[in-house]
């Protein structure tokens, strides 16, 4: 899936805001596309009702999160209203030289890590219709007190301001049309040959949100 000519896989990267809707495309695209590799991000903050550990992230303390970054576990990290999150480094690097294609479902500032530790990785930004459809969105999620809704929505005015950055726009205003998109851009042949993946150095932490 996506293979390189070496027989290495690549990365594709979907990031934008909190409440865009990345995990519901993830979740498509793992009916749509068979052998995916997606990274579970590490958090530690407390688990949602539903959340499982190990399969929506893996939950983990302060000072294992401290661990991670001080042996340079983490691809990539990130900040946000005292809640850090980060993506794994080797299960993406495992899966990536076992010929599978890595999705990472991550926010702006850690896509930007990627794009300096990962130069190949491609990069897709998942854009609301509209910054109002976002905040209905994360009001109808119900999982946020008021002053981290606004928190939230204040990032996001920062991400949607940065979609220029990125390789690829998705709006996910329809799931069945983004979801097409996606594929289009991570069927074989195409969007990893074109952006060959190197794989250095992890990334710098840095402040931002994540889902």
């Amino acid at each position: 899936m996506g293979q390189q000519q070496d027989g290495t896989g690549g990365v594709f990267v979907l990031a934008g805001p909190s409440g865009v809707g990345k995990g519901t495309l993830v979740q498509a695209l793992l009916q749509r596309v068979p052998g995916l590799f997606v990274s579970v991000s590490a958090t530690t903050r407390s688990p949602r009702p539903g959340e499982v550990d190990g399969i929506h992230y893996h939950f983990v303390t302060d000072a294992q999160f401290d661990a991670l970054v001080a042996s340079d576990g983490l691809l990539e990290w990130a900040r946000y209203a005292g809640t850090r999150y980060g993506t794994p480094r080797q299960g993406v690097l495992d899966a990536v030289a076992r010929g599978r294609t890595a999705i990472l479902e991550i926010e702006v500032q850690g896509a930007r890590q990627v794009r300096s530790s990962l130069p190949g990785a491609v990069l897709v930004f998942i854009a609301p219709p509209s910054f109002e459809a976002l905040r209905e969105r994360l009001v109808a999620r119900n999982t946020e007190t008021p002053d981290r809704l606004e928190a939230r929505l204040a990032v996001a005015r920062e991400e949607m301001a940065a979609q220029g950055e990125f390789d690829h726009v998705v709006v996910n205003d329809r799931l069945d049309r983004a979801v097409e998109e996606l594929v289009d851009l991570i069927s074989p042949n195409d969007a990893a040959e074109k952006h060959p993946a190197s794989f250095g150095c992890a990334g710098s932490a840095d402040d931002s949100a994540k889902v």
